[in-house]
């Protein structure tokens, strides 16, 4: 394997960078004091023809390789992991569904404007009863003939009320279990879907996480996603893609954290000695260097998978795995080694540490993980 980036790509990752240092980073305390959505951070990126970075041109995209997408997460969840995780969601979650399953009608109008940064995409599956557990779900859609008719609720859902575009799903065939679930695509402003809870949460608090509330919400038949009940293994499949963002999403917290961190001890005295200069400091960096490494090469290796068109649902499950409990345990980590200023809003280490905590538990917890690596190790 070769994770060397071509020349064009190295440019949109030294240009990501650029925009992190000077503006996504400056930014990201606010964003996360306030609870803001980073909606000027979105027309920035939209303006660098982020929004569609590795989507085919006919559709609005920049065709760009798929591990030069998951470089920019990353880079961005380095700077500013509320922007990182918006950007993850509306590429691998609210815009892959469409480009995987649609017909071409359905990527002209929906897919088209999403890659162009023009309308921005969220995923909706998770339900109160329905986490971990996709096959549980309750909400409804009913077959009217001309239309449907969608009733019920789904929550946790990233980028939610800022969002235009939503993947859904709905239970279209109550007596078939996993089977009967569909998949559909919902506008927002349609009559009958409107918005409930905003979750205040822990860590990426700008990424408007919300409750999507569905009462005779009619769409036209032609939303149909994919065939009549696959919408279960549209939505696995999707997630599996979805994991690899995450996994990029942790590495890039973990990686700033150390880099904050090695910026600290170099700059800080201890009994008028530098804190770099103790040996168990420089061990300590060096053994969370090591293992964001590690995890930067699982990650890499499962999204390259996914760019040659190999299996990588295992692939992606051992790197989200690994990558979010390496970043956990780093960033608590490096507040550890910082001491007292760690745990002030004056650095960003308590953040990273918030931060990294929601990367071992959307999109699959690290016990799904497990279920799924040791499953397709065959493994009963």
């Amino acid at each position: 394997m070769n994770f060397k980036f071509t020349e064009d790509e190295q440019k949109i990752i030294d240009m990501i960078h650029e925009f992190g240092v000077n503006v996504a980073g400056p930014g990201a305390a606010e964003i996360d004091v306030q609870e803001r959505f980073p909606s000027e951070n979105v027309e920035t990126l939209r303006e660098m023809d982020m929004m569609g970075i590795c989507y085919p041109k006919k559709y609005g995209g920049s065709e760009h390789s798929y591990l030069a997408y998951i470089a920019v997460i990353e880079e961005l969840a380095k700077h500013c992991a509320t922007t990182a995780v918006m950007l993850s969601d509306h590429h691998s979650l609210g815009s892959w569904p469409l480009i995987e399953f649609g017909t071409e009608e359905q990527k002209q109008k929906f897919l088209v404007p999403l890659c162009k940064g023009q309308k921005l995409g969220a995923f909706g599956v998770t339900e109160p009863s329905a986490g971990s557990d996709l096959g549980n779900q309750k909400m409804t859609a009913i077959d009217a003939g001309d239309h449907w008719v969608l009733n019920g609720q789904k929550v946790f859902i990233t980028n939610g009320y800022y969002a235009d575009t939503y993947y859904i799903s709905a239970v279209t065939d109550p007596d078939k279990g996993s089977r009967g679930i569909s998949g559909f695509i919902v506008e927002k402003g349609t009559p009958g879907f409107t918005f409930g809870t905003k979750e205040k949460k822990m860590g990426i608090r700008g990424s408007a996480t919300y409750e999507l509330i569905f009462q005779d919400c009619k769409i036209p038949k032609e939303n149909l996603l994919g065939e009549r009940g696959k919408g279960f293994k549209i939505a696995l499949a999707t997630l599996d893609g979805g994991r690899i963002g995450v996994g990029a999403q942790a590495l890039g917290i973990a990686q700033a954290a150390i880099d904050h961190c090695k910026e600290y001890v170099t700059t800080h005295c201890l009994h008028e000695q530098r804190i770099s200069q103790y040996q168990y400091v420089q061990f300590e960096l060096a053994d969370m260097q090591a293992r964001v490494d590690a995890a930067r090469l699982l990650i890499y290796r499962a999204a390259q998978a996914k760019q040659d068109h190999d299996p990588y649902s295992h692939l992606a499950a051992m790197g989200k795995l690994y990558a979010s409990e390496a970043a956990t345990n780093v960033t608590r980590r490096c507040m550890q080694l910082v001491g007292d200023d760690g745990y002030t809003n004056r650095f960003p280490f308590e953040r990273l540490m918030r931060d990294s905590k929601i990367t071992e538990i959307y999109e699959g917890t690290s016990e799904v993980q497990r279920m799924v690596i040791s499953s397709w190790m065959g493994i009963k």
